[in-house]
């Protein structure tokens, strides 16, 4: 019987609580309607004023807009000329650095070359400059013994020398002058 009471009781709160939530729910209903209503309203409203003062918006807002126009392009003329700027230096940095490298480069080949001609046993400018100083000596003292006037060997061998100049200017390792070793004499044994 107990169970009994306690069901009809929960039946009966059950039914007041669906009434006060219907009640509840018509109020929220009409509460959200009547906001629905006013946002409505004053969304007519603000169409109405905009059609009224549209003309005005748009020419401030084309007004607006054209200086933020030369603003945007002043300031993008700015960085376009720091940026060309920078692009210079750096460019100018890249090729002193290019230049410096080639020049290190070219050093380097330089002196193998040379090293080259020298293991080689080509003479050097410095060399054949140093021969042709010992052919003047020479023929000055052939001249100087035979009282006839000196002939100077520099003058016939001054074109290759200047040419050997040009082409080996910048050599750095000397090489020792070009002497033709005496040839080694050998005895054969008739031994028999």
């Amino acid at each position: 019987m107990v169970k009994k009471m306690k069901s009809t009781a929960e039946q009966a709160t059950s039914k007041a609580g669906k009434a006060a939530a219907g009640l509840m729910d018509s109020h929220l209903a009409n509460s959200v309607k009547d906001s629905a209503q006013q946002i409505w309203l004053a969304g007519m409203g603000a169409f109405s004023k905009a059609q009224e003062e549209g003309g005005k918006v748009f020419e401030a807002l084309v007004k607006e807009g054209m200086s933020l126009q030369k603003k945007t392009q002043g300031m993008a003329e700015d960085k376009i000329s720091e940026v060309t700027g920078k692009m210079s230096a750096m460019a100018g940095t890249v090729t002193a650095k290019a230049g410096q490298n080639w020049d290190k480069l070219e050093s380097i080949f330089e002196a193998r070359t040379a090293k080259a001609m020298n293991k080689l046993g080509v003479p050097t400018a410095k060399d054949v400059e140093a021969l042709v100083q010992r052919v003047d000596a020479l023929a000055a003292a052939v001249a100087k013994l035979s009282k006839t006037a000196p002939v100077k060997a520099s003058a016939k061998v001054a074109k290759p020398a200047a040419k050997a100049t040009r082409t080996t200017r910048a050599t750095k390792s000397v090489a020792k002058p070009f002497v033709k070793a005496p040839a080694k004499r050998t005895r054969k044994s008739t031994a028999a």
